[in-house]
């Protein structure tokens, strides 16, 4: 029997929505609460992301990144949303649309949530965008700071991402984690 409704897509929206209250809550208080810190991990080459031509070259096709103590600009829409983080102390601003997400992960929860994200063959990918982001007084200092290793390590999550989701959803398993996966919920064709 074939799926009219696709529960499918309307489960990995739904869990996109956890995603979209948690960075609007984040947005609207300007901090993450306690010790929660997240692992978000995109496509890269996915309609409507805009990064930088540096990011978009070192991460051709997927990248990770951590939103923990820097940084700036967080504004979540319905459809995506948009935040300044420092690369190697330049600062770059990111478009991410909600249905680009690969995965979300808070390590201080031990909560991830993982999609299925593919573009179809037929559709046309825009390259990725240059969008600069500029320094302005108002973030300089946030910007100077010492800088933590989250881009660092998220840099290095995103050239070993199926690998090191791989490990953690089995590391989170044995831990007793909440994971989400859909795979059981999907029709095989």
């Amino acid at each position: 029997m074939q799926d009219h409704i696709r529960y499918d897509i309307l489960a990995q929206d739904a869990l996109r929505g956890v995603i979209r209250k948690v960075l609007t809550e984040v947005a609207a208080t300007g901090s993450l609460p306690g010790e929660h810190h997240f692992f978000i991990t995109f496509l890269t080459n996915a309609p409507g992301v805009r990064i930088s031509a540096y990011l978009k070259e070192k991460y051709a096709e997927q990248m990770t990144i951590v939103i923990q103590h820097q940084f700036w600009d967080l504004k979540v829409t319905d459809s995506f949303f948009e935040i300044g983080l420092s690369f190697s102390d330049k600062p770059e601003k990111l478009h991410i649309p909600f249905a680009a997400i690969r995965g979300f992960y808070d390590p201080s929860v031990n909560f991830e949530l993982e999609f299925d994200t593919m573009i179809a063959d037929n559709e046309d990918v825009p390259a990725g965008e240059v969008t600069p982001y500029v320094k302005s007084d108002e973030t300089s200092e946030a910007v100077d700071e010492p800088a933590e290793p989250a881009p660092a390590e998220a840099a290095a999550a995103a050239e070993t991402a199926d690998t090191a989701e791989t490990a953690a959803v089995e590391a989170d398993d044995a831990a007793g984690a909440d994971v989400v996966s859909l795979d059981a919920f999907r029709k095989k064709n």
